[in-house]
């Protein structure tokens, strides 16, 4: 028999972390961590599921042996030959799958075919491509004796589905994709693998103007009706938006996964880390008291993303792409949280052990210096190739221009591994020893990088930026 203080720390393990909680682990870093040491840092946090946009050979060994549960990817510029060579699916699966089932291996679930393949502003370039990619990689599972228990899912954009009147009760999914999808939904019934959606009211209140900024979060206390539910927030009623579409094509009963859901810290005058906070809170609270929503009661199975800013991520949809982190660059968490969603969190997660930096040095602007107009093309240059998204209005970086331009070089500077060639700027720049940072705006000393490990772009297409038209005007019915 157990003596009574093991059962007690056996019982505290087991509620540490909401239940099915996972992490998005993106690496469109220029300097990524070493994965071993990432994997560490989950473990400290009881973080035990992750879900990667690839299957990078490098962090998949670094799983190995970890109990961690792993959700690997496919790019999507990977389905147009996959969709038509079999053979190409079974290589995959075994290089990317297989290869690490050993004893002691990863504890693979699932294998996500594309990310966002239907996302509106792909033009359909996958629609043709993903179902067939989908049967010939779930075939190579099968062949390989692992189909029953490796799942093969789609993580969608919500804006798959649509809402004309804005009320979840008249959720339907795309009319431009509704063969696709019904082909897609027969299969994943038939193979009892989860509906996968990503999910964010972020970006309603930063498309649309005039959006509640309280409807973003989960303490509205004005709930809006729809056919006898109450809504608070716009995640429940993106969620239930999903479950009017599936039903009305017969799939009510369809296991739903979160793949995505998060706020963004910098970038936006909306993205900053006391709303990243508030938003968590309030969303690993409801979590943990597995409410569900109005239509769904009960556990939802989340991944939160993501896990580290990337600085090599497109902008396209908007500054605040490189920053969606719940950790910063370096593996240092960013604000408080509570994974238990117990109370509002005031402890730090534990950040990334024995990361190595540069030199404690730093790349400013010349303080001799007088025109700045020459200095200032010497920030464009920079900014154009290094990440200059925290500068500007109410971000973490809204400073002067002589500030602006110091904090430009320092990111070039950095980005290029403190190559003393880049520093020079025309003459204009100059390293210093002593810390410039100032207020919320950090000038960081970059990671350390060992030969070979630096990356300039990854193939993952992690745009969420999409009209969804009944989440972005849901406030409407107020």
């Amino acid at each position: 028999m157990f003596p009574a203080w093991v059962f007690f720390i056996m019982l505290a393990a087991s509620t540490d972390l909401v239940r099915g909680l996972g992490v998005n682990w993106g690496q469109m870093s220029s300097h990524p961590l070493p994965p071993t040491d990432v994997v560490k840092m989950l473990k400290v946090n009881g973080i035990m599921k992750v879900k990667l946009f690839d299957a990078d050979p490098k962090t998949m060994k670094a799983l190995a042996g970890s109990g961690l549960d792993v959700m690997v990817g496919i790019p999507n510029e990977k389905l147009d030959k996959l969709s038509h060579d079999y053979e190409l699916a079974r290589k995959w699966v075994k290089e990317n799958v297989t290869e690490y089932l050993y004893k002691g291996g990863v504890s693979i679930s699932s294998v996500a075919v594309g990310n966002e393949p239907f996302l509106s502003s792909y033009n359909g370039s996958y629609v043709k491509t993903l179902f067939p990619s989908m049967k010939n990689i779930q075939r190579a599972l099968d062949e390989a004796g692992v189909g029953g228990k490796i799942k093969c899912v789609v993580p969608f954009n919500a804006d798959v589905y649509e809402s004309p009147s804005d009320k979840p009760s008249d959720g339907r999914f795309r009319k431009n994709i509704m063969k696709e999808m019904m082909e897609i939904l027969h299969f994943l019934r038939a193979k009892k693998a989860p509906f996968v959606v990503n999910i964010y009211p972020f970006l309603s209140l930063y498309q649309t103007s005039g959006f509640p900024q309280e409807f973003a979060f989960f303490d509205n206390g004005s709930p809006i009706r729809d056919k006898g539910a109450q809504y608070s927030n716009v995640f429940d009623a993106n969620y239930d938006t999903l479950l009017w579409a599936l039903k009305k094509v017969g799939f009510a009963n369809l296991d739903i996964v979160i793949g995505e859901v998060g706020w963004p810290t910098d970038g936006n005058g909306y993205c900053n880390n006391r709303l990243a906070k508030k938003f968590y809170d309030g969303l690993l609270k409801k979590l943990a008291s597995e409410e569900g929503t109005p239509l769904r009661k009960g556990y939802l199975e989340v991944y939160l993303f993501g896990l580290f800013d990337e600085d090599q991520k497109s902008i396209a949809p908007g500054d605040f792409e490189r920053h969606w982190g719940i950790f910063r660059y370096d593996g240092k968490p960013k604000f408080p949280m509570d994974l238990a969603g117990q109370k509002s969190g005031h402890q730090m997660l534990k950040g990334v052990e024995g990361v190595k930096y540069l030199e404690r040095q730093w790349c400013v602007l010349n303080s001799d210096v007088r025109n700045l107009s020459n200095a200032q093309v010497e920030l464009n240059y920079a900014c154009s190739m290094a990440d200059c998204t925290s500068l500007g209005k109410q971000r973490s970086c809204d400073l002067e221009l002589h500030d602006r331009i110091s904090y430009a070089f320092n990111e070039f500077y950095q980005n290029r591994d403190q190559d003393v060639r880049a520093c020079d700027f025309s003459g204009m720049g100059t390293k210093v020893t002593q810390d410039p940072s100032t207020g919320d705006c950090i000038f960081p000393v970059q990671v350390a990088l060992s030969a070979g490990e630096r990356r300039h772009g990854l193939s993952y297409a992690l745009s969420v930026f999409a009209p969804l038209f009944f989440i972005m005007s849901f406030f409407t019915l107020l």
